[in-house]
Order: structure tokens, then C-alpha cells, then sequence
């Protein structure tokens, strides 16, 4: 019965059986823009899932942006994990829309203000947590494990300049198993 099993799973995650969409399992994949890195996300129940990234923070469209009495002129490293809800469109079930809430903590460099110090970039490593809202849709390709994702949202600062605001916008592609 367990190699049944196991020789099923192992089908499946090659794409040699046909698949519909797949959710209510575990999908490993990778996203550009914001945040770019890996995520991770966790279906369960029937419409229900949980989302981690873990990647890059600012490198897109966050650099040398205002920043409390200085700016960022970097891109740092940023996790986040939200609590999404799903559902599909279609009765094929192959494309998904979803959002959800949850939250984020990022690291950069903050550039304290240039004419405070002329010709001297002072800066300190900054840690910021705050809040973090998405939506978006994902696509499920057929008789494959790899879904397609184009996502939105916002990440509101908490700690240490309560709400600043940085917008989050992420394509990217996922393996489910």
C-alpha cells in the first residue's frame, strides 16, 4: 500500500498524471519584483492557505526612497507570512484568486541625512516590522505540478516609522506536491 502510494505521489509530482488544480498540499516556488526570493506556500482546508517569502526588500522600486529624515538607497532582505483565503473561478478550477493579511520584517541600510554630514554617507542597519496585505491571481497549469502567480499588495510599517507605506507587486511560478 505504501509504495502505492509513494509511486502515485511520485507520478504526480512529474506531471505524469493528469492533475487539476492543485491546492490542499504544499507548493515550493520562486517571485520577481516585491519581494523577489522564494516562497512557500501551504493550502489546507478548502480555502484556506499560508503564504511565506523570503527574499529581497526595495530592489526594485524601493531604492534611494525618503525615509524618515533620511532615505534607503539599498535593497535589504525582507520575510513575510500572510494568512490568505482562495477560491476558484471556473468549475475547472484552474485559475484562483486570493488575498489575505499577515505581517513582515525587513532589514536595510538607513542613510541618515547627507546635509547633516556633507559628502559623508552615514547609514545604520535598520530592522522594521509591520503589516502586510495581497491579492492576486494564480493560474494551475494542466496536467503539470506548476501553477503561475501575479500578485499586489502593501506592506504598512509599524516599528520603527509607524505607517510608512511600501507598495509589493510579485510575479512568479510554483511547484506543488
Amino acid at each position: 500500500m505504501k509504495k502505492k502510494l509513494l509511486f502515485t505521489l511520485l507520478l504526480s509530482a512529474l506531471g505524469i498524471l493528469p492533475s487539476m488544480a492543485q491546492y490542499n498540499n504544499w507548493a515550493v516556488g520562486f517571485q520577481l519584483v516585491e519581494p523577489s526570493g522564494l516562497n512557500v506556500r501551504k493550502y489546507f482546508g478548502d480555502n484556506k492557505a499560508l503564504d511565506i517569502s523570503a527574499g529581497t526588500y526595495g530592489l526594485f522600486y524601493g531604492r534611494d526612497r525618503k525615509y524618515r529624515k533620511g532615505t534607503y538607497q539599498n535593497a535589504g532582505f525582507s520575510v513575510r507570512a500572510a494568512y490568505l483565503w482562495h477560491r476558484g473561478l471556473f468549475k475547472a478550477e484552474k485559475l484562483h484568486v486570493y488575498y489575505g493579511f499577515g505581517g513582515q520584517i525587513n532589514s536595510r541600510r538607513y542613510y541618515f541625512d547627507p546635509s547633516n554630514v556633507p559628502g559623508v554617507k552615514v547609514f545604520t542597519n535598520n530592522i522594521s516590522l509591520g503589516g502586510a496585505g495581497l491579492a492576486g491571481t494564480e493560474y494551475f497549469v494542466s496536467n503539470s505540478p506548476l501553477s503561475l502567480f501575479l500578485e499586489g499588495g502593501l506592506y504598512i510599517e509599524l516599528i520603527p516609522d509607524i505607517f510608512y507605506l511600501h507598495p509589493q507587486a510579485s510575479i512568479g511560478v510554483r511547484f506543488n506536491f
